[in-house]
This record gives C-alpha cells, structure tokens and sequence, in this order.
C-alpha cells in the first residue's frame, strides 16, 4: 500500500519545475557610476574567495566564480540555491581604465571598481587670444600729409 507523503510529493514537483538559473539570476549585479569611477557589484552568496577568477581580454572582462554543492544532505525539502560553476561577461568601453581595475569580495558581495582612462575624462581645453597686431610707423604731421 503506497502513503501518500506531501513533502515527498511537494519535492517531486518542485524537481519537475526546477530549472537552471540565468547567469543574471544566479549572479545579480548593480552597475553604477561614482565620480571618476564605474562600480560593478555583483552578489555572490556561499561562493568560495578562491574559486572567484577575473580575467580582462580585449575590453572583456569575464567573471567565474564557483558555489559547491552541498553534499551532506540526506533529503532536500527546498533546494533553490544554485550549485556550480557561473560565468558572466562585461564588455568595457574605451573609457576604462583596463590597468587600474580593483575587486574586493566581501560579505557575499564582489565589487568591481573600474577607474576612468584619463583621456574620457572630461577636461577644461584653454583658449589663448592673440588680440589684432598693428602697424607701427612713423607719424607724418597733418599739414606735410596734406600736401
């Protein structure tokens, strides 16, 4: 005789409806500009500080990082957090600073922060003015120019 178990049947179906996450879903990030600085944070929960790889190839940069599965679980009743290795690509624009980026990962929370190149930032270009030259000669009296 079968019993019928709701969590078993809950697990069942929540099993059928389980899909991979989005890389977006899976690393959600926030970008925004601070002054002369682009920042990147990305939240990263139960990720391993060693598994987090950033890598900058012609105005790519491509972030991996790695949340293992937990394994020494008898029976799931909910298992929505993702496991495995996730990947998301930024392309940077020529504005950045690709030699001075920074990351710092703390609290769950990858920040990436891009520094503006010198040459996008926004400068003050200096006009000289060079007033009308005249010429100088000598002056002839009025009465001798008359003549």
């Amino acid at each position: 005789m079968n019993r019928f178990d709701p969590l078993r049947e809950m697990d069942r179906l929540m099993s059928e409806l389980r899909t991979t996450p989005t890389t977006a879903s899976a690393m959600p990030m926030d970008l925004y500009r601070a002054g002369d600085h682009f920042v990147a944070r990305v939240d990263l929960p139960g990720v391993d500080p060693g598994s987090i790889d950033i890598d900058v190839e012609d105005r790519t940069l491509t972030l991996r990082a790695e949340r293992r599965e937990q394994t020494d679980v008898e029976q799931w009743l909910s298992h929505e957090r993702p496991a495995g290795t996730f990947a998301r690509q930024l392309t940077l624009g020529y504005g950045v600073a690709l030699d001075r980026i920074e990351a710092d990962y703390t609290d769950g929370v990858l920040t990436l922060t891009f520094p503006v190149a010198e040459e996008a930032k926004p400068r003050k270009i200096n006009v000289t003015h060079r007033g009308q030259q005249s010429i100088e000669g000598e002056r002839v009296p009025e009465e001798a120019a008359a003549r």
